[in-house]
Parts: structure tokens; sequence; C-alpha cells
């Protein structure tokens, strides 16, 4: 394959699982860097690297240069519809053929959450560029249970604000498998779809840790909090102000059923069915297994 492909979000949770995806696939792989730290990282893996901001548009272009897919992420924040803008003019200007953007579940203009309705007008400006496009919308990403990892290894439980709701969270490792398919099967044939990435069934949290527990066998279980517990743990931890909110907004929604529901779509597109909870948990058990004597 003698394509380039430009990687936004390098560094992030499914890029970075993506990289790993298209491993042998033949894309030359670029990755846009807001840190110049990271670069030597993916280096080694054998990636192309670009000092660049979404902030800033006057830093695109060379990243951009030459390039004829792009795999769009944003950082979530209020600022998210201009990093989008920013990109996709860069990708307009370097003559980009496709973007493949990683959007956000039930993104829409009555989305009950900031990220969701931000999303939905990023989603349309893409599907309006002019440029080929597929979007994909995931469900709740299963590697958020390792925000958890200390309190399940310590102490046996993990606290969230989504009451009883029932999620059909999925591996962001399928994300990527899904999007490195979308990406290698070539400039057609995924051109003006959206696929929403689940995993195999809906689940709720108690349930979850009952999973954990027979996999790690330790007693495990999860405690509903309230949202003003929760945000005041997530501001303790330098999570700002902004993201919290957001968070608060999603998990509200999942409290009353907004997230109960599955797709087929990673198994229709890669031919593999999603990685279950159970899955998840043997893959990172060392993150969520006590070092040492758990707390009484």
């Amino acid at each position: 394959m003698n394509r380039t492909l430009l990687i936004t979000g390098a560094t992030g949770t499914v890029s970075g699982a993506l990289i790993d995806a298209l491993d042998d696939s033949g894309f030359r792989l670029r990755a846009l860097l807001r840190d110049p730290s990271k670069a030597e990282t993916l280096r080694a893996r054998g990636v192309e690297t670009f000092i660049g901001d979404l902030d800033d548009p006057r830093s695109l272009p060379p990243a951009f240069e030459g390039v004829h897919d792009l795999w769009m992420l944003t950082p979530n924040g209020p600022r998210a519809c201009e990093n989008n803008m920013n990109a996709i003019w860069a990708a307009r200007q370097a003559n980009i053929e496709r973007v493949v953007r990683l959007s956000a579940v039930h993104a829409a203009h009555d989305a009950p959450t900031r990220s969701g309705r931000l999303h939905a007008l990023s989603d349309h400006e893409v599907e309006r560029s002019g440029l080929g496009w597929t979007i994909l919308r995931p469900h709740w990403f299963m590697q958020n249970l390792l925000n958890e990892a200390d309190d399940i290894a310590t102490e046996g439980t993990f606290r969230l604000n989504t009451a009883d709701g029932r999620l059909g969270m999925v591996d962001a490792r399928d994300i990527a498998e899904l999007a490195a398919k979308v990406l290698t099967d070539g400039p057609n044939l995924h051109h003006a779809r959206i696929y929403t990435p689940t995993g195999p069934r809906s689940i709720g949290f108690a349930e979850v840790a009952e999973q954990f527990e027979r996999v790690l066998g330790t007693p495990i279980r999860y405690v509903p909090t309230t949202d003003d517990e929760r945000e005041a743990r997530l501001l303790g931890f330098g999570v700002p102000a902004w993201i919290v909110g957001m968070l608060t907004e999603y998990a509200q929604a999942y409290a009353c059923g907004w997230g109960d529901f599955t797709t087929t779509d990673v198994e229709d597109v890669t031919g593999r069915r999603p990685r279950s909870v159970a899955d998840f948990a043997r893959d990172h058990a060392d993150a969520f297994t006590a070092k040492g004597p758990r707390a009484a």
C-alpha cells in the first residue's frame, strides 16, 4: 500500500491501539504531536512525527503535506469544534482524500451531553467537507475502568455515579481494529458510513464487578455514588472543571438508560466478535491486582 496516514491524538488510548492494529498494513504512518518529548517513543515504532497543535492552524501544513488519509481525533474540550475545523481546513488545503473521524456515542444536536453536541457539529462539518469520510461513534470505553484500578486493587471497590445504568461498553482495541479495517479496505468501501462500535452486550457496573471478581479471584464491589461526590473526587485529582461537568452529563444520561444498547458494527466490519468485559479484565489483570496486602 503506497499511502500515508496522518494520526492525530497519537498518544491517546484509541490512536495508540490503532498504530498497533496497523502494524504490517503497508501504511506509512505519521503522527501529529504537541509534545516533542513523546516523539521518540513513536519513532521507535516506525512512526514519522511532526510537531503541531490543532489549536494553531499555522502549525499544521507540514504534517498534512503528502498525506492521503487522516485519522481525526480531537481533544475533549470547549475548543473541540475549532480543532476539527483547523484540521479539516488543513486536510482540504493538502488535498487529503479521506478522513476517518473518532466522534462520540449518540453524537447529535440534541444530545444530553456537551461533548455529544460538539461532536455533532464536527461530524456535520466532515460530512460536508468534500472529502471522503467515515465516522466512528463508539460507546463507553472499557479502558475507563483503568481509572478505577487503584481502588479495585487496594479496596476491592469502585465508585461511579451511573446508578444502575447498563452500557454496551466497548474495548478501545476493538474500536481501533474497526478503524484499521476501514482504513485498509481503501478509500471508497466505507465512504459516508457512520459506525457505532459497542461490546457484545449491555452490562451494568454491578455485573462488571462480578465479572472482575471471577477473573481476579478476589471480592470486587461496585458502589454507586452521587454526582457531587464523584465531581469532588475528580476535581481533587486535578481533572478540569469542564471535563468533570461533561462526565457528569454522561453519567446522568447513562443512569437513565441512554447507553443500554449494542450494535453488531465491530463484527460486521472486522469479522470478529468484540471483546467482553471478562476478556478485558483478563488482559489487564495486573493493573487491577493488589501489589501487597489489601487494606482491611
